[in-house]
């Protein structure tokens, strides 16, 4: 009997609604943490999570069963509630609706690991905005900047 086998590497970004600096210090690893549990029970390979004051890179292989869309969903709404329920925000959390996928190969795994670990330091010299189209442009991706995330 055949099976279905594949790796496939997904590096996804998504950010606060309204571009919020509401991604604070003391719980930040907190929320990576649980958006990394999120994605191991959702049956994909977290790989590595992190992000800055107002957006979150996830970096994990997708399982072939599962639709991008659908997944980055129940990572979006589940974290939301979760930052909800702790009340590390005054007022009500959520994300921007939208977000950013981008594949790799397995040999590129480990530059991508770093760089997500690497936010704090990626954006002393970068800011969010030539972050994100960067990674647009770097994959050729065509876009309408009336739809891309709220800039603040």
């Amino acid at each position: 009997m055949a099976n279905t086998y594949s790796q496939i590497s997904i590096h996804a970004v998504f950010a606060v609604k309204g571009r919020q600096n509401l991604i604070v210090k003391p719980w930040r690893d907190e929320l990576h943490k649980y958006i990394t549990g999120i994605i191991s029970a959702n049956g994909a390979k977290s790989l590595a999570v992190g992000g800055w004051l107002d957006h979150v890179h996830i970096f994990f292989g997708m399982p072939v069963t599962t639709c991008i869309s659908d997944f980055i969903a129940i990572v979006k709404a589940s974290s939301s509630k979760w930052i909800n329920e702790q009340g590390f925000v005054t007022g009500k959390f959520s994300w921007q609706a939208g977000y950013g996928a981008f594949s790799y190969a397995k040999s590129q795994r480990d530059n991508v690991i770093n760089y997500i670990i690497n936010q704090e330091e990626h954006h002393r010299k970068k800011t969010f905005k030539d972050e994100y189209l960067k990674m647009l442009t770097d994959f050729d991706v065509e876009y309408d900047g009336r739809y891309l995330f709220e800039f603040i």
